[in-house]
Formats: C-alpha cells, structure tokens, sequence
C-alpha cells in the first residue's frame, strides 16, 4: 500500500509542476507580443518592430451643378389633390449615381423664403422646401449657398433658407446667419478622410448686401479667399474644395478670369474647384500642383457643370453631368485624385400637361435601351439624346478615368459607405 501511494503522489507532482511551465510560457509569449515588441537586429542588439502602416482609403464623390426651380418646375411639381409638391420624380434616373457616392455636392440656386411669400421662379427665386427635402432623399450631403441668387428674397429669404437646411440637417456653406458662423469652416469627414468646403459668388444680381450684415455672403475677394484658404489649412483637413460662383452666363468655354482665379485658389491651397454659373457646361482637367516645398500634389477643376435641374431652353442649358471624382489617402497621408469622370444628363420638357412632365434623363442608358429596342423611346427622342449627348462630349471630352492598381476586391473595401460625421470648427 506506501508503494502504491508514493507512485500516486509523484504522478500529481509531476503534473502540477507541467501546468505551471506551461502558463509561465503562454505569460511569456503574451509579453513578447504588446504593441512595444522587441526583436533582434543583425548586431543581436533589441529593436523595436515597427507596426503595419494604415491602409490606403479611397472614396467616391458625385457633383451636380445649380440647382434651380423655376415656375413651371415648381408648378409640374404640384399635386393639386393633396396639395403638395414632389420633386423626386425629377430625380429618379440620377439618384443612384449621387446616393450611392460616398459624398455628394450640389449648388443649390434659389430660396427657401417660407411664410406666406409667393413662390416664384426667374428672375427672384423661392422654392417649396419639399425641394429640399426631395435633393436629401436624392443623397444630397453638402450644399454650396453663395450664388447670385441668394438674396433674391432678401435677408429674411436669406435667413430661411438656411434654417431650412439646418432643420434637414443639409450641410451648407457660402450664407450665414452671423460672422460667428462666417468664422466657422464646414469640414465634413468620411471613412476618415477630411474635406474641407468654401463657397463664394462674383455678386447678387444687383441687390444690396445689407450694411452691417455683410457677413451674410461670401463674395469673392481674393483678400477674403486666401484668409479663408489660410484657416482651413490650420485644420489639416485631407482636402480643401472650394465651389466658385463665376463666369459668363451661356458660354461653353472658361474666361481668362476663371482662369486666373483657378490658379489663385489652387496657389493657396485648394485642391478642388467646382464651378457654376453659366447655367452651361464648361471644360474641366486635373492637374498637377507645385507645392511652395517643391513638393506636387494632385488638382482638378471644372470651370462650370451647368444646370442640374431648370426650365431653361437655350442651347446647352438642359445639358450636364453627375461628376465622379476618387481620391485616395494613402499611408503617407497624401491624397490623390485616382479618377475622373462623368455620367451625362439631361432635363428632358415633355411638356406642359405631360405626366412627369420635367425628367432628368440618364443619356446613355436611354441611348442604349432604344438600341436594344426599348419601344417606350420614341424616335425622336433617341435623336435628341444622341444630340445632347454629342454637345457634352464636345464641351468636356469623353469621360476620362486613370486606372487605380488596386485589387477589385480592395476597390469595394476602400469605397464601403460608412457613416459620416460633420466637424464644425470655429476659426479663431
């Protein structure tokens, strides 16, 4: 019977003493793997191990030109049964190609004046709200204010409009209610990349900026642009994009002062630059900067997208584009401007009494179902869509992309749409 227990009490012993190697080498292991880990380098002497750098982000951004809403949009607009106004119907074809960017940008030209204000179309625009209600569901995420019509109700008009969008939680730029919020820059981040937005106009149609309520509106100055330039870049956002409200009304090619103020804004630091205005298509190009350091970096500008939604009739007017932009932040926090391109649009007029009478039509894909023999496009139709279409290239050249060298499969993850959060930093 001892030899028996003797036997028995060596085989616990021998077990405990196995259990207790074993977790001082899991404690060990566990040790040699924090975030301070230690190698040898080639003189056997400690090193720290560096940690893998952040991958590249990419996203996608769609821009859309003026947003107008003249009297007949407005009017087509109307149920007269439930007397209300909708708008989406304008919207449908386009609304993928802006909700499904990771940040969409429009110019919003016209008011949202309320009270018992008439609404009212050219030449003193102000608009039913449902508008902008309809431009949010579209995927409408940043609107720039500061246009020649944003004072067509005057500063009342002006005031409203922008309680509107706060009450919808549209980000905006361009009018302010105070200089406290002129002061203020509108940086709007997205899966971790931080855009910085300006917005200024050339003038207001003549009326009057109120005295002691100039900072109401931004008016371009280059005084006023590069303090603002200035201040964005204390906040190292990733990009600074500014929108400018310029040029010649119904002119298909940039004037020597958009010119001049594109090299300007891009001088001091802008990295985009979306133009509006002349209610007409104009060219666009990226560029590469030179940086005060001798370093370059990547620029684009388009001098006009045109009108996204109008009654205008003339030459041009009814044409535009949903603009794609990618850029990518790489590991070295430098940000580049992988591709551009476009998708073409057009403002069809079925005309008055027609149901859904005001369309923005998707020209390729309407192009393209007529030749697969859809029978619901007329003849005529697909004629003018193939003339719309020949004017767009004609003006901006066909869509151009610059291939990214990433996987398909690192394409999807770097453009998942995630939720974003807007970062309102007051300037000093």
């Amino acid at each position: 019977m001892r030899y028996k227990k003797e036997k028995h009490f060596s085989f616990k012993a021998l077990f405990f003493i196995a259990l207790v190697v074993f977790f001082l080498i899991l404690v060990a292991s566990n040790i040699t793997n924090t975030s301070f880990k230690l190698a040898s380098n080639n003189n056997n002497e400690p090193a720290i191990v560096e940690e893998p750098k952040q991958p590249d982000i990419s996203i996608s951004m769609a821009v859309i030109g003026d947003i107008m809403c003249h009297g007949p949009n407005y009017q087509d607009a109307y149920n007269a049964k439930t007397k209300e106004y909708d708008f989406s119907t304008f919207f449908t074809q386009v609304k993928p190609y802006v909700s499904e960017a990771d940040i969409a940008i429009g110019n919003l030209e016209t008011t949202f004046a309320g009270g018992k204000r008439a609404y009212s179309g050219y030449p003193t625009f102000n608009s039913p709200v449902q508008l902008a209600k309809d431009i949010k569901d579209m995927g409408i995420d940043v609107l720039t204010t500061s246009n020649n019509h944003s004072l067509d109700t005057g500063y009342n008009g002006l005031i409203n409009t922008i309680d509107e969008l706060d009450n919808l939680e549209i980000a905006h730029t361009g009018t302010f209610k105070s200089q406290e919020d002129k002061d203020t820059i509108l940086v709007k981040e997205i899966n971790g990349i931080k855009i910085a937005f300006l917005s200024y106009t050339y003038g207001t149609n003549g009326i009057p900026v109120p005295k002691g309520k100039e900072y109401c509106i931004n008016l371009i100055d280059k005084d006023l642009i590069k303090q603002h330039l200035d201040k964005a870049k204390e906040l190292n956002p990733d990009v600074i994009c500014v929108s400018m409200h310029w040029g010649i009304e119904y002119k298909i090619k940039q004037n020597t002062e958009q010119e001049d103020l594109a090299d300007f804004l891009f001088e001091n630091g802008a990295d985009i630059v979306l133009g509006s205005h002349p209610h007409v298509l104009e060219p666009m190009e990226k560029r590469t900067i030179k940086n005060e350091d001798g370093t370059t970096k990547d620029g684009f500008v388009i001098y006009s997208l045109g009108n996204f939604c109008s009654a205008q009739k003339d030459k041009y007017t009814k044409d535009s584009i949903v603009l794609n932009l990618k850029l990518t932040k790489h590991s070295d926090g430098k940000v580049s401007i992988d591709s551009y391109d476009y998708t073409p649009i057009y403002m069809q007029d079925s005309g008055a009494g027609a149901k859904d009478r005001y369309q923005i039509i998707d020209l390729n894909k309407k192009i393209k179902e007529y030749e697969s023999g859809n029978s619901d496009i007329t003849k005529a139709q697909y004629n003018t869509y193939v003339s719309e279409l020949k004017n767009i290239t004609n003006i901006l050249g066909e869509p151009q992309s610059e291939a990214n060298s990433k996987t398909d499969q690192d394409q999807k993850e770097d453009t998942k749409k995630v939720s974003s959060s807007f970062l309102y930093i007051r300037l000093l």
